[in-house]
This record gives structure tokens, C-alpha cells and sequence, in this order.
């Protein structure tokens, strides 16, 4: 089985018990956001958590040993053409100079992780319109000399 094929069997699963992301999470006991990447295949469960979740879902140990191995995080080089994906790409392209900019004014040379790293998304009622938040919370690397 692929991880293509493991993350198909997965949606499958979720939509057929009708769950949502948020009830997935609150059953194995991780963030909605960290159990959805691992589920479409771009980060590794530790066994308690694919147990859990195939568990929940009537999945196969397969799909539970396959959730645990380490993903090859690649993916299309392409600009992206589903819309909120683009938009995202679009805020990247917009504004990524600039978050570079304020995070060395305020840090330093150095990135932001993408390992020690936590993503939260939340929904903010606004007169106007919902307002869709997006925490990006990673810890702050310097380059180094040597």
C-alpha cells in the first residue's frame, strides 16, 4: 500500500463515520491540524496515535504501520489551482519578503522551524464576514558561523 492509497482509505473512513477533523483529533488525542497532515501523508504517527486512529476508523494494522513510517515530503513544484490553496501560495508570494524582513529585524539571521512547530486554525466571527485565523508558531533557528 501507498501512502496515496493509505490516505484515500482514510478519508473514506472519516466521511463514511461522518467525523469531522476536530472529533478525529479529540479521540486519538492530537491536534486537528497534526493528525490531518499525517493522514494525507506528510508526517509520521507514533504507534499509540496510528493505533488510535485506525482503531476509531476500522482501518487495518497496515494502514497503522504505514502512518508510523517517515514520509517523503514532496510535493508538485507547480502553482497551486485550487483556491484556497492559491491563496495561501498568493500570501506566501505577497508577503513572504516582508515576514522575512520583520522576523530578522526582530530575531536575527536565522528561519523559523518547521519541526518545532505548531499550526492552529480557528474560525472568528466578524460583522463583515467569518475571519479565517491561521497561527503559525515556530521556534526561531539562527544561522550560525563557524
Amino acid at each position: 500500500m501507498t501512502k496515496l492509497e493509505m490516505t484515500e482509505e482514510i478519508l473514506s473512513a472519516k466521511k463514511e463515520k461522518a467525523l469531522s477533523w476536530e472529533e478525529v483529533a479529540k479521540a486519538v488525542g492530537l491536534s486537528a491540524v497534526f493528525l490531518s497532515s499525517t493522514s494525507l501523508g506528510m508526517n509520521s504517527l507514533e504507534k499509540p496515535y496510528a493505533d488510535k486512529l485506525c482503531e476509531l476508523l476500522g482501518l487495518p494494522q497496515s494502514i497503522a504501520t504505514l502512518l508510523q513510517e517517515p514520509p517523503y515530503k514532496k510535493w508538485d513544484q507547480t502553482i497551486p489551482t485550487d483556491p484556497l490553496i492559491y491563496r495561501l501560495y498568493e500570501v506566501v508570494g505577497v508577503y513572504g519578503e516582508t515576514v522575512k524582513e520583520i522576523v530578522h529585524e526582530k530575531f536575527g539571521d536565522g528561519i523559523m522551524s518547521a519541526i518545532d512547530f505548531s499550526l492552529d486554525i480557528d474560525k472568528e466571527t466578524h460583522p463583515s464576514g467569518d475571519r479565517v485565523v491561521i497561527t503559525l508558531n515556530g521556534k526561531y533557528l539562527p544561522y550560525k558561523s563557524w
